[in-house]
């Protein structure tokens, strides 16, 4: 197991391709805490499942949350992911304030925050992966705030890298495709996932699972020399 006797922090772990970067981590022998909002059930269940996960309530929409992330990981870490995220489509006409701050609290300011807090603890030759969207290079009606704001996060991750790597520390983004997940079914009709799948040049939507091997990938020692990048996992949706 690559991650042997690691800790890892994941954000917004009990659904989808979180949920899938929770189990792949563990099962590669990392210690894995994780976030959750609402799901507690989901999240018990996850740390049944998985042996010494531990999961903590934290509302990213209060900046407040960071430190109760960071309550149970103790006072050293290995790997920080960045993945809880809201999307709240709406056309920019209909975009009210209150609605762009929580959609930037979410995606983008708790995230710097979460990575300003674990640098202080991140172990020299420590990971951090930031997931964000394909979105960002894609753009579509109604994802003006999802994208701004996981753009920003990408020039977050471009920064961090230059910051942290003197104490070998990698920063980089992964970039998820049209992936199936329930969010995805449940904000898409499904002639447009099959329109989708079929412009893809593996010709499939994506699994939480390929998201997940790409984020161990990062995360494991293999992948020392590169930061500052953005993998954009789409299977080929983009290119």
């Amino acid at each position: 197991m690559t991650l042997t006797g690691k800790t890892a922090l994941v954000t917004g772990g009990t659904r989808g391709i979180g949920r899938a970067i929770v189990g792949r981590l563990a099962r590669e022998g990392a210690r894995v805490v994780f976030g959750f909002k609402e799901s507690r059930t989901a999240a018990e269940e996850l740390v049944r499942e998985l042996d010494g996960a531990v999961a903590v309530r934290a509302d990213h929409e209060d900046p407040e949350c960071v430190e109760a992330l960071f309550e149970p990981v103790g006072d050293s870490l290995d790997i920080l992911v960045n993945n809880a995220a809201v999307n709240s489509p709406a056309l920019i006409a209909a975009i009210t304030p209150q609605e762009f701050d929580r959609v930037m609290t979410v995606n983008a300011k708790v995230p710097l925050l979460v990575m300003r807090r674990a640098a202080r603890i991140l172990r020299d030759g420590g990971r951090i992966v930031n997931i964000s969207t394909l979105n960002t290079a894609l753009p579509a009606p109604g994802l003006a705030l999802y994208s701004a704001s996981k753009a920003a996060l990408e020039q977050f991750t471009a920064v961090a890298a230059r910051e942290y790597g003197e104490r070998g520390i990698t920063v980089n983004t992964v970039s998820p495709g049209a992936t199936d997940t329930d969010l995805l079914r449940a904000t898409n009709p499904p002639g447009a996932l099959e329109q989708t799948a079929a412009f893809t040049a593996l010709r499939r939507l994506g699994r939480p699972a390929d998201i997940a091997d790409v984020v161990a990938f990062l995360a494991g020692p293999d992948a020392g020399w590169i930061t500052g990048q953005n993998i954009r996992a789409t299977g080929g949706l983009l290119l």
